[in-house]
Formats: structure tokens, sequence, C-alpha cells
């Protein structure tokens, strides 16, 4: 599940009430508040925001899985039955998507 962090990303990050607008790739600064980010800080905006996005990649696998059990139903039953389906199943997951 990839996903590319692009500059209006970073302009969002950086600036997140400015008013601006992309024409052919170029950014047009609308905004008579704020100052416009240089370059070099929106470009360092960029890596951060996509080193911050790669790194939850766990996190996001993890709970494609999560949202495919009925975990309330495996709970209740373990509580019932004195199994541990849910605890099992959550840690074969953690297993296959570490931290």
């Amino acid at each position: 599940m990839a996903n590319e962090i692009g500059i209006p990303d970073a302009l969002h990050s950086l600036k997140p009430n400015a008013k601006w607008a992309t024409h052919d790739y170029e950014i047009e600064w609308r905004d008579a508040v704020q100052t416009e980010p240089t370059e070099a800080e929106i470009d360092a905006e960029v890596i951060r925001l996509q080193a911050e996005y790669d790194s939850q990649e766990y996190a996001r696998n993890r709970k494609a899985e999560y949202d495919q059990l009925n975990q309330f139903e495996m709970q209740f039953d373990d509580d019932r039955d004195g199994t541990t389906t849910w605890v099992d199943k959550i840690n074969e997951i953690k297993g296959r998507h570490p931290k």
C-alpha cells in the first residue's frame, strides 16, 4: 500500500490555513498573511512526512486484518468457552506485521 507524499501535502502540513493553488505543476501562493515556505522547507517536510507515513506501514497492515475480524464475538466466545482464539489471532497478526 504505497503512498507518495507530495508538495501539496507538505504545504498543508507547514501552512495549514494558507491560500495557494496549483497550475500545471506550479504552486501559486495566494496568501497575503502567511509567508511562502522555501523550497528547502518544502523538500524537508516532504521527506519528514514520507518517513512518518512509511513508519506506520505495520499499523495500516494490522488494521486491515483487524477490520476483517469479528472481535467482539470472538471475545464473547472466548469468555464463554474458556478459549483464547481472539488473543491468538491478534498475536498472529502482530507477528506478521511487527513494529
